[in-house]
């Protein structure tokens, strides 16, 4: 196979010359196997096999890989990490891939572009690639012919850029039309060189989307690290080193919808199995050292803490949606990640539960006692994961003898320890299932495609196919097919087709009330879900949205509870009162009320205690609402704000005064507004001390001390 590249390294010299200056490397740390060697160290789910799809050095350090729309193959490699890249001296790389005779295997390999800043993750757009790559986000394009990206822009700037675990990375494109990233909670004023005019966007704290046909740009709830996995209705599933599945049900615009919150965190780890994972491997020597070294510290302060060095998720990554026809109905919508540090592929199912917005993540009853696939190679390190169109999964092993950063590793066990030894390695690995025949790898030329053609595959049982159709449609901007998108829309029997088309029209801006209104009374849920968003535009439809907060399904009831959010009119208040009463116990809906205007106004108590169902009977889940809301009022600290809630408190049992004391306290501590105490709240607080539990009269001294009366 040839490769194109001037800066080819032999990758054959670098182990002998580490086996020679480090004797007692080849002791404590393995050295590397072949392709064919490590593959005979994999133990997969029976019924699947595994192949090598690429191997260096065609690739090397790969991270990242993606299918285009012209048959091309594009893999990022990190040629910086583990270290923060240093400017003149990028090592972040893109290489181009391709099947040149159509038997459907690689048989060029090409420098797309190199010298990049920590480059991870890319997205195809318009014939060319988006590319995180911090501080910035790129958009690269080959306009000439000769494999190489010709044109560099920069796309947007700003973003964190020292911890290369911790940089914007995992690129999807949503069926919303969004583009998402994660940003790990990581600062960053960002800024569009695009749409200059645009005010700068803080990603503190949260992650970020954008979308490239309107030049918009914001950040988005979640703090995912590397891994990223859109479901067929858009609910995003981010990846975190120790906690390898978590889902963030509230957007940011939600959650921020005012500035008074005691969080405005949602994420929620989904996984009903803990941290445990089943690993094959050895653990490596430095891990063992560092983890007997932190227990016996543990141990001499009797914290009754736990320090694993194996078998426990650390290193979890790339989660990735598997939404393709290769592997059978009952792997569809699984969620692969990878652990790096435990050399293992782990698979979870997720189930929807009644009245509980986020899903919960589980293990296969076939994969209770073991992994998906567990290597007892410690070089094989199962970064990521992409879908391919033939509906195979491929796994992107960016094989090392060490994957952990020099950062975490105390500085004595780092002298027999090459933390570069595997940067001229990296593997593709294609999964199949072993049943029936094998599909070729299909390098597929979309391009051609007419846009009738496309709206065709927006039914197409495999995921990729159906999302480069639709992002191919977004950048055509065809009218000529809105009249066909309506006809699918209105009639398809798929309801991921016609969410699809739904989105198309978005993207044309050719939506219109009645569309609007025939996707909220859908036959599917997810549909219903994605219209209550688009609905929040149509103040026409607020009955329907408040019918649908009552949903069957328990993703629609919440997005409901949110759009209902979004508007001031009076049905509002009653409505979100009877959601308060059913499902304060849930910590997602508490969130999603407090954080919109009407369920955090002064009228919202009282309106609950009018009701009399709310608080005839305690609970955790409501004394904890009650409290948050005292939080939102006391750090609003608006006009008659905390008085009136002190008079709902004085016709309320003990526990619900304490609850709703403690909040003020809390919440006026943290205040912005500072203001004195008005008679009224002076007034109230005497009131409600009068003959009060010695707890009670605790709390009122709290709040007193608070607004120093």
């Amino acid at each position: 196979m040839t490769i194109f590249s001037k800066n080819r390294l032999d990758f054959f010299v670098l182990p002998v010359l580490l086996l020679l200056c480090f004797p007692g490397f080849a002791q404590r740390y393995v050295k590397g196997l072949s392709p064919q060697e490590s593959m005979k160290t994999f133990q997969l789910q029976e019924g699947f096999g595994i192949e090598p799809f690429v191997t260096e050095p065609d690739v090397v350090l790969p991270v990242d890989m993606v299918f285009d729309e012209h048959g091309n193959v594009y893999v990022v490699e990190m040629g910086d990490y583990p270290y923060d890249a240093k400017l003149g001296n990028f090592k972040g790389r893109i290489r181009l891939l391709r099947d040149t005779n159509g038997d459907g295997k690689v048989d060029k390999s090409y420098v797309f572009a190199e010298e990049l800043p920590s480059a991870t993750s890319v997205l195809p757009w318009k014939g060319g690639l988006i590319v995180t790559a911090a501080p910035d986000i790129l958009y690269l394009k080959d306009t000439n012919g000769d494999f190489k990206a010709d044109v560099k822009e920069i796309l947007f700037t700003g973003f964190f850029a020292k911890n290369s675990e911790a940089q914007i990375t995992s690129l999807r494109f949503g069926v919303d039309n969004w583009i998402y990233a994660n940003n790990h909670g990581q600062g960053g004023q960002i800024t569009s060189k695009q749409n200059p005019g645009a005010a700068p966007v803080d990603v503190s704290g949260g992650d970020f989307r954008f979308r490239m046909d309107r030049g918009l740009f914001e950040v988005e709830s979640g703090s995912g690290q590397f891994g990223l996995a859109l479901d067929d209705w858009g609910h995003r599933f981010v990846t975190q080193n120790t906690l390898h599945i978590q889902q963030s049900p509230i957007a940011y615009r939600y959650i921020h919808r005012h500035n008074f919150m005691p969080t405005y965190r949602s994420e929620t780890n989904i996984s009903d199995h803990e941290l445990v994972m089943f690993q094959k491997s050895a653990t490596p020597y430095w891990r063992q050292q560092r983890s007997d070294r932190r227990q016996a510290k543990y141990d001499s302060l009797k914290s009754g803490y736990k320090e694993y060095a194996r078998d426990h998720f650390t290193g979890a990554s790339g989660g990735t949606f598997y939404g393709g026809d290769g592997f059978g109905a009952s792997f569809y919508g699984s969620i692969f990640t990878g652990d790096v540090s435990g050399n293992l592929v782990h698979r979870d199912i997720l189930k929807s539960v009644p009245g509980q917005p986020t899903y919960v993540a589980s293990r296969d009853e076939k994969e209770k006692d073991h992994e998906f696939l567990a290597a007892t190679d410690t070089w094989f390190r199962p970064a990521n994961f992409t879908l391919g169109p033939d509906g195979y999964l491929y796994i992107v092993d960016m094989y090392r003898q060490h994957i952990e950063t020099p950062v975490s590793i105390p500085e004595d066990l780092k002298s027999d320890m090459d933390f570069t030894n595997g940067d001229t390695y990296g593997r593709i690995w294609r999964l199949f299932p072993t049943s029936g025949q094998k599909r070729d790898a299909q390098l597929t030329d979309l391009s051609a495609r007419k846009s009738e053609e496309l709206l065709a595959l927006l039914s197409h049982p495999n995921q990729w196919w159906r999302l480069t159709a639709q992002r191919m449609l977004l950048e055509r901007q065809d009218m000529s097919i809105v009249s066909l998108l309506k006809k699918t829309f209105a009639e398809s029997k798929d309801a991921k087709g016609r969410l699809h088309a739904f989105y198309v029209l978005e993207g044309l801006n050719s939506l219109d009330a009645e569309i609007i209104k025939k996707a909220l009374n859908d036959a599917e849920p997810g549909v219903r879900e994605h219209a209550l968003v688009l609905a929040e535009k149509y103040p026409q439809y607020l009955p329907e949205i408040i019918k649908l907060t009552e949903d069957v399904s328990p993703q629609v009831a919440f997005q409901a509870t949110l759009s209902l959010g979004q508007f001031s009119e009076k049905e509002v208040l009653p409505a979100l009162a009877g959601i308060a009463e059913k499902h304060a116990d849930n910590a997602s809906y508490r969130l999603a009320i407090l954080s919109s205007n009407p369920g955090s106004s002064a009228d919202f108590p009282e309106l609950l205690l009018s009701r009399g169902m709310y608080f005839n009977k305690s609970s955790d889940g409501k004394l904890k609402f009650i409290e948050d809301f005292a939080f939102v009022s006391g750090s609003r600290n608006g006009k008659n704000e905390i008085s009136s809630l002190i008079i709902v408190l004085s016709k309320t049992e003990k526990n619900w005064q304490i609850a709703g004391l403690n909040g003020l306290t809390k919440g006026i501590k943290r205040s912005k507004n500072k203001k004195e105490a008005d008679k009224n709240i002076v007034k109230g607080l005497l009131k409600l001390e009068e003959g009060a539990s010695e707890d009670v009269k605790k709390a009122i001294t709290g709040v007193r001390n608070s607004l120093v009366i």
